[in-house]
């Protein structure tokens, strides 16, 4: 599998996001020489667990508000960037890119290279997408888990037109900005500085072949190639009784009403103080950091 890896000095000087970079070797499917994945992990080692999973086209930048509140607090907190992204390794082929491929290194890393048992997962937009087809199919490696904006579709329901909207442009856009594609995703528009931020892993188009087939790789028919390993995700979903939190945003067009099919589906909601995230966008991480890290750590003292 041929890959480009994006050069350091992209990353000097980014704002609020002074953390040293981890890596970790995953497969290459296709029998080549491993991929480096990068994650950031901070806090106390004995600290308790909390993975972030970032989706498309943003990174681990995305989750610099709520790093250092929960580890102020105790947590240790690892943040991967998902192969194609961010510090990560980007096969330089589309084709390369699949869905189950992309769980199967989120899977890599964090059972087999990490070992992380009992702690509690935030996913959002293709976090979620990766990360709840874990807890369906790894129950009990989880704590909790806190979903915002996000879901596990398999194909049997009609996407939002906002999606495909979003799919569409961002297979005939010339130039995929992912930068301000990440700012229009925001209640409120993001500095120079920060779209900067979000574009430092992108040199060029070559870099974007992961965020430019991502939208490709959500199961919208029956037929989709992931389909029956998401039915028997949410199999196990619908068996998961431990914590479960949702905080959706109530700006997001895309995963706006996601939330009803966990809350009547999933029994470890029932009983959670679910919350709507006010003036948050599809980025509520962005929008919103704080307020949702402050979120998680209510939670886990209820749990």
């Amino acid at each position: 599998m041929n890959r480009v890896r994006t050069p350091d000095d992209r990353f000097l000087n980014l704002p609020d996001f002074p953390y040293t970079p981890h890596y970790a070797e995953v497969k290459d499917p296709t029998g080549g020489d491993p991929l480096r994945m990068a994650y950031i992990d901070e806090g106390p080692r004995d600290g308790q667990v909390m993975l972030l999973l970032h989706g498309e086209p943003s990174w681990s930048f995305l989750y610099r508000k709520m790093i250092p509140i929960l580890v102020g607090a105790g947590h240790r907190v690892i943040t991967p960037d998902l192969i194609g992204f961010g510090r990560s390794d980007k096969p330089a082929t589309r084709a390369d890119y699949t869905y189950l491929r992309h769980v199967e290194w989120v899977r890599e890393l964090i059972f087999d290279k990490l070992d992380l048992r009992n702690f509690t997962y935030f996913g959002q937009d293709w976090g979620s997408l990766l990360g709840l087809q874990l807890v369906g199919l790894y129950p009990e490696r989880f704590s909790r888990v806190v979903i915002g904006n996000g879901g596990l579709p398999t194909g049997d329901h009609k996407l939002s037109d906002a999606f495909f909207a979003w799919q569409t442009y961002s297979q005939t856009t010339p130039e995929l900005k992912v930068g301000n594609i990440v700012s229009g995703g925001c209640k409120f528009p993001l500095s120079a500085e920060l779209i900067a931020a979000y574009d430092a892993p992108y040199p060029d188009d070559t870099f974007k072949e992961g965020a430019r087939q991502f939208p490709l790789l959500v199961p919208s028919t029956p037929e989709d190639p992931t389909h029956d390993t998401n039915v028997r995700a949410w199999e196990g979903l619908m068996k998961f009784t431990k914590p479960f939190l949702l905080c959706f945003s109530d700006s997001d067009p895309v995963m706006a009403g996601g939330d009803k099919a966990f809350s009547s589906l999933v029994p470890g909601t029932k009983g959670q103080d679910h919350v709507t995230i006010k003036d948050g966008g599809h980025f509520l991480q962005e929008d919103k950091g704080e307020e949702i890290a402050n979120l998680m750590l209510a939670f886990i003292a209820k749990n």
